[in-house]
């Protein structure tokens, strides 16, 4: 059992390591040349430790940036942390190995389904998988399941999550990318679909469908065509009407000896250098994976694609990403108004959901519904996230998680899944 917790908890959960072994396993089975097999690993590892570095730089901006404007615009609510839950379930609750057991369940159902099936995605977003077997762990617990029961269970509902949303976008990802190498291996799916089809009902059609991409400027602007030069005139003057707003006093505690105004300049810019760096991972990831992945193809999973995380599909429509995360935004601030009219809690805006999940959806949004379909279907795709948080936000409390909930709506689905329907089943039985 030593064993298995160290691998569990030091390499599967580390998703850079996960996914060089899996390249490492494609290009064997390939019978490559032992420095192929060395070069591509280490490839594939710093293609990803490089994606995850812009992730991080972004995650540090936004992280700022969303303090500032809690505090600007005077905000009052609960804050989604899927994090806060997963601290919570491992340290009063006691259910650290069965998260743990559960992930690495999640893995195998994934693979087993995948190799029985027509559904041949390898889901790879290893943060992901930990949120949803927290999730799942969590959900079973609290419906009476215990030991390897509760493993297996969430286990096998992890697994079929893990394949039926990468299939369910896989039509979007195919027209998106222009190929079927790669899958969407992202938990907010879900709320994906629903922008694309709030997307084709409010959008363009047919000759009038316009792409966001395809935005033609004056020669004065032209340089807006460039993708990082057009989020830095966005992003700064969001960080620095934030931060004005916000005032000097509380700048100040979080900019140090730096003028406030000018640190919430530093971070505009500091979000656009994160883009870039994802970008550049992006790019060095898909050329290894994907190659090596056909070892696993041919050999394991017949036909097996690789389910990656969301920032693989912004090279392939970069307007689409920033439109998506400003009208997500919008989106969500007016579902964080609305909603508690009705009698449910007001969730603040997450940043940093609203930039990946927003701007992934953006990108859908705009191939069903052009220019049009992204804004509306982007306002609702806010809205939608939203609710689904608030929606569970009543199930916690019941369950002792006082003022928490979760963002990515897939493992939402999943906990909403186990506590409406389930549960009530198995207690009834």
């Amino acid at each position: 059992m030593g064993v298995i917790n160290f691998i569990i908890q030091n390499i599967l959960t580390q998703a850079s390591i996960t996914v060089a072994l899996i390249a490492m396993l494609g290009l064997i089975l390939q019978k490559k040349s032992v420095g192929q097999i060395i070069s591509g690993s280490l490839k594939t590892l710093l293609g990803f430790m490089v994606l995850s570095a812009g992730s991080g730089i972004i995650v540090g901006s936004l992280t700022y940036f969303g303090k500032v404007f809690t505090e600007g615009f005077h905000m009052q609510g609960i804050i989604p942390s899927i994090e806060a839950i997963n601290g919570q379930a491992m340290n009063e609750l006691g259910l650290g190995r069965d998260i743990a057991l559960t992930f690495l369940a999640i893995f195998v159902f994934n693979v087993l389904i995948a190799r029985f099936t027509k559904w041949k995605y390898i889901f790879l977003t290893g943060q992901a998988i930990l949120w949803m077997s927290t999730m799942t762990t969590v959900f079973g617990y609290f419906a009476g399941l215990r030991g390897i029961a509760l493993i297996l269970a969430g286990g096998f509902i992890g697994g079929v999550f893990a394949v039926a949303m990468p299939a369910i976008a896989q039509p979007f990802v195919r027209k998106i990318t222009g190929m079927d190498d790669i899958a969407l291996g992202h938990f907010c799916t879900v709320g994906y679909v629903f922008e694309a089809g709030v997307a084709k009902l409010f959008g363009e059609r047919g000759e009038n469908k316009k792409s966001v991409e395809d935005i033609r400027l004056p020669t004065q602007f032209e340089f807006l065509q460039d993708t990082y030069l057009s989020l830095m005139v966005v992003m700064v003057p969001l960080y620095i009407i934030a931060a004005a707003f916000a005032g000097p006093e509380f700048g100040a505690a979080l900019s140090g000896s730096t003028n406030y105004m000018m640190y919430a300049f530093m971070q505009s810019i500091q979000f656009v250098v994160g883009v870039y760096v994802l970008l550049a991972g992006v790019r060095l990831l898909l050329g290894e994976i994907v190659p090596a992945f056909r070892g696993i193809a041919m050999r394991l999973v017949p036909n097996a694609v690789p389910a990656l995380d969301c920032p693989v599909l912004f090279p392939y429509s970069p307007n689409a990403v920033i439109v998506g995360f400003i009208t997500t935004t919008i989106g969500s601030i007016i579902a964080m108004f609305v909603l508690p009219v009705f009698g449910w809690a007001m969730i603040l805006p997450g940043i940093l959901t609203n930039f990946f999940a927003g701007g992934t959806a953006g990108i859908f949004g705009n191939l069903t519904g052009g220019r049009r379909g992204a804004i509306i279907g982007g306002i609702f795709h806010g809205f939608f996230i939203t609710l689904l948080p608030a929606l569970l936000v009543t199930v916690f409390n019941n369950m002792g998680f006082v003022n928490a909930t979760a963002t990515d709506v897939d493992t939402v689905s999943a906990a909403l899944l186990y506590a409406w329907i389930i549960g009530p089943l198995m207690k009834a039985f």
